[in-house]
């Protein structure tokens, strides 16, 4: 089984890390036996594989060429599997995990103009010609569908996990740099992605009854927060980068975390929210309801007055916060990477990988 590697050579997403927990969670099942990555000559690497799992460097291009030229003649008459969202367009052996294809098409200012239209030749392509096509959520995939075309032999979906955060030591020293030690805050994520909408986030503070609570964002180590126009407000804690360690402790100290995305296609943030005992506040759109089901209260994303009227009533009631955090662990124990590992390993088995 040979793994397309190039989604170690770029600045790590929330696709990305879908693919290194499952293949982590693979390895400790001992299901990467005969497994191995391969990646561009001289590409740098922004992650690392677990243990065990060999990287090799092959092929005479980088990027887009090599996936495409390089890549199927690097695999073979074999499997190849591709968990980072792209793939060979005219490979038919292949495994291809489509964790947001839909986005270019349903958010298109999130890409430029020359990512958008190779990523929907890419996706088109591999709809038709692939083997097996999976995704990250049932809303995924009716949503590929729906921009791309129906596939004879239907996709697959590997639902997401957060346990992973729990391998976390909290590193709770974040809360003294950021001055939040007696504080109340709740918690969004900082990204660049327009999505995210950290500008409503902040419209929502302002509707808030209690004039102390505090709004933190925060920002994933590699990835890149949000634009600097929205920055300047007393009430906002912007984090810079968090390692994994300091997220679990804000997760673990925040009143609620909340996600505003409108093209999640996996849930993975809210999942590790929830597996902190954080009570959670979603959009409903994209696949969060599918991910959170009934452990979440929701919103839409599209109108700051319901973020902040569901926010009042979480502040104001511990029963309900209390009522969420139970919902959520319980969510959050039917969802784990090994479960995940389990799912994978029984579609490899009917596709005989």
């Amino acid at each position: 089984m040979l793994i397309n590697g190039s989604f170690l050579t770029h600045a790590t997403t929330e696709a990305d890390r879908f693919a290194l927990e499952l293949l982590a969670a693979l390895g400790r099942r001992g299901e990467l036996a005969g497994a191995r990555v391969v990646v561009p000559r001289r590409a740098e690497l922004h992650a690392a594989v677990p243990p065990g799992l060999p990287v090799d460097e092959a092929g005479a291009r980088l990027g887009v060429l090599w996936e495409q030229l390089d890549l199927p003649r690097l695999a073979g008459a074999g499997w190849l599997i591709n968990l980072g969202g792209t793939a060979p367009m005219v490979r038919h052996r292949q495994l291809v995990l489509l964790p947001d294809a839909a986005a270019v098409v349903t958010c298109p200012e999130e890409y430029g103009t020359a990512a958008r239209l190779g990523r929907r030749m890419m996706t088109a392509a591999v709809m038709q010609r692939s083997a097996c096509v999976a995704t990250l959520s049932r809303f995924g995939a009716d949503e590929v569908t729906r921009h791309f075309g129906q596939r004879p032999r239907g996709i697959e979906v590997l639902p997401p996990a957060g346990d992973h955060i729990l391998r976390e030591r909290a590193d709770r020293s974040v809360f003294d740099r950021l001055d939040l030690r007696g504080r109340r805050y709740w918690l969004v994520a900082d990204s660049a992605r327009p999505s995210r909408h950290l500008a409503s986030a902040l419209q929502a503070l302002e509707r808030l009854a209690d004039p102390h609570v505090l709004l933190v964002a925060a920002v994933r180590e590699g990835e890149a927060p949000a634009a600097k126009g929205v920055d300047v407000h007393a009430r906002l804690r912007r984090t810079g980068a968090v390692s994994p360690a300091q997220w679990r402790a804000l997760f673990e100290g925040a009143a609620c975390f909340v996600d505003p995305s409108t093209c999640a296609a996996s849930g993975i943030a809210v999942l590790e929210a929830m597996n902190c005992g954080c009570p959670t506040l979603a959009a409903q759109q994209g696949a969060l309801p599918e991910v959170c089901a009934d452990a979440s209260l929701y919103f839409d994303p599209a109108d700051p007055a319901t973020l902040a009227a569901q926010l009042q009533r979480l502040l104001g009631s511990s029963h309900l916060a209390h009522e969420l955090r139970a919902a959520g662990h319980e969510r959050a124990r039917l969802l784990s990477w090994d479960a995940t590992a389990q799912a994978f390993s029984a579609l490899g088995q009917r596709l005989a990988v």
